[in-house]
This record gives structure tokens, sequence and C-alpha cells, in this order.
């Protein structure tokens, strides 16, 4: 009856250590998924605050071309209603960021009293301020990205994570299309 008792504590213990470890990678991966959704949240903050700074560009600028500006503001009001769920969409308002920027940076060329006034410097600045918080808040969701995916990676992590769905998140991406090459610096 003792080796018995013996072999029953013994297995008892085991599936008492699996269910604690099975416990503990839920809760870890839980936690590392919400850091993840906060993380691409932040992203969603700053580019609201960026089409905020570009909206009041746009006004700004109605003064000068009041049809094109219309448009501008008509096509930001739309973007800035959208809803950045994915790493995808993040890309996405990104590229219409810059394009929206590029057309509205046209117009104001256009005017130079424009791109003198007070309020075009302030805007502008305001602007370059809200890229570099995008750009930090990219990074840090990446870095958050990359370790919650190694975590749903690894086993054995990646037995649990695949029991109950957890999935290896995209990572936001930098679209090379519009990027120059870096010019050359010392001529042969």
């Amino acid at each position: 009856m003792s080796l018995e008792f013996g072999l029953m504590v013994v297995v008892l213990a085991i599936v008492v250590f699996g269910v604690i470890g099975f416990i503990k990678t839920q809760r870890t991966l839980v936690d590392m998924d919400e850091k993840c959704k906060n993380a691409l949240s932040q992203i969603e903050v700053q580019l609201n605050s960026r089409w905020d700074a570009l909206m009041s560009l746009a006004k700004a600028a109605t003064a000068y071309a009041k049809h094109e500006s219309e448009t501008l503001v008509q096509t930001i009001e739309a973007r800035r209603a959208t809803e950045v769920k994915t790493a995808a969409d993040v890309n996405e308002q990104q590229d219409a960021f810059s394009g929206v920027l590029s057309r509205l940076m046209a117009v104001t060329e256009s005017y130079p009293e424009l791109k003198a006034s007070g309020l075009y410097q302030d805007v502008m600045h305001n602007i370059k301020d809200y890229e570099e918080n995008v750009r930090m808040a990219r990074m840090i969701y990446n870095d958050t990205t990359t370790r919650f995916n190694r975590y749903v990676r690894q086993w054995p992590s990646s037995v649990v994570a695949g029991q109950l769905h957890f999935e290896v998140r995209d990572y936001l991406t930098v679209d090379n299309k519009g990027k120059k090459d870096m010019p050359e610096l010392f001529s042969e």
C-alpha cells in the first residue's frame, strides 16, 4: 500500500504543478496581450493628435486656398474617424497621413505668407513632435509584440497559447516606397 500511496502522491504533485504552470502561463499571456493592446492604443492616441494638428494646418490654409483646404479637411475628418485595431490599420493610417501632408505642403508652397505665419510654424512644430511620439509608440509596440510573440511560440508556453487561442501578432512595418536613398556625401 505504501508504494501505491507514494505513486499517487507523485502523480498528484505532477498534476498540481501542471495546473499551476498552466494558470501561470495563462496569466502571463493575458498580461502580455494587454500590453500589446495598450501599446497599440497609445499609437492610436498619438495618431489622433497628429491628425488634429494636421487639421489645424488645413484650417489655417482655408483663408488662402479655400477649395483645396476644404477637400483636405474632409479627408482628414474621414481618416481621423478610422479606428486602429491592428498593425495593418496603423500602417494604413501612416500612408494616409503622409499623402494628406504632402498635398497640404503643396498647397502651402503656393502661399508664402501662410508659411511665414506663426500659426503655421507652431502647427508644423507640433506635427514634428507628434511624428516623434508616433515613432516612439511604434517602437514600444514592436518591442512588446516581440516579447509576446516569443512567449506564444516557445515551448511549453506555446502549448497553453495554442489551447487558449493566443496567436502571434503582426509587427508594424515601414513603407520604403516613399523613402529616398542616402545622398552622396563625398563626390568622387
